[in-house]
């Protein structure tokens, strides 16, 4: 057990680092999810009719597309630094590799979430301490990494990468952005909280399949 996840844990580590050192992909996916609620917040009229029912699409449009941004600098910082090589080299197997940068994009990505939250809440007139909020959060998040991570590693060896992963990435992600929208709207008061009953479920059942069949998958991309 320990043998598996000791690589896991250095790929998360690794990845940490480099991040500690540089910043890039903490500081642009914030600053993006920061302008895009911004940008809204100037557009609208934020009353409370309005923001129950935009809000949770304004929210969910900032995550997910900074979660993307996240995505494509993880594996584009190891492309463009020979690491992906390495990767491939290290006597570990591929499912170690995916889960490790799985977790690590998710632990950027719930910080990043973290910090955009309260300042949405703030603009918007909500309240800072939304409990219903954190497991919603996580179980699409955990999808979002849990999907993008492949084709992240699919688009990395493109000349427009960027361009390519959301291409590739957001159809498949819409039903965890709009099972998302559904579940935070219900949170806010703009549906009715039997719908937490209706998508929670949905999102666990999303990320128990993908996270069985993504591993498979990026071990085949990862070889092309």
């Amino acid at each position: 057990m320990r043998g598996y996840f000791g690589p896991i844990f250095a790929v998360v580590a690794k990845d940490m680092l480099l991040e500690l050192r540089t910043k890039d992909i903490l500081v642009s996916t914030l600053v993006f999810g920061l302008l895009v609620i911004i940008v809204f917040d100037i557009a609208i009229d934020p009353t409370p009719s309005a923001v129950a029912t935009v809000g949770p699409g304004i929210l969910w449009v900032s995550f997910t597309f900074g979660g993307v941004m996240g995505l494509n600098r993880s594996f584009g910082v190891e492309k463009d630094g020979g690491g992906l090589r390495g990767l491939m080299l290290a006597p570990v197997g591929r499912d170690a590799i995916y889960f490790g940068k799985v977790l690590g994009s998710f632990m950027f990505m719930a910080l990043v979430e973290a910090i955009i939250y309260p300042a949405f809440a703030v603009m918007f007139d909500l309240p800072l301490l939304a409990p219903g909020m954190v497991p919603v959060a996580l179980l699409a998040t955990l999808a979002i990494v849990a999907v993008g991570t492949v084709f992240s590693a699919m688009s990395v060896n493109t000349r427009s990468r960027e361009v390519m992963l959301p291409i590739l990435f957001l159809p498949v992600a819409v039903p965890v952005i709009i099972a998302a929208v559904e579940a935070t709207g219900a949170l806010i008061g703009s549906g009715e909280a039997s719908e937490l009953a209706r998508w929670v479920p949905f999102l666990a059942a999303y990320d128990a399949i993908f996270l069985a069949v993504c591993p498979v998958a990026f071990s085949f991309v990862i070889e092309e």
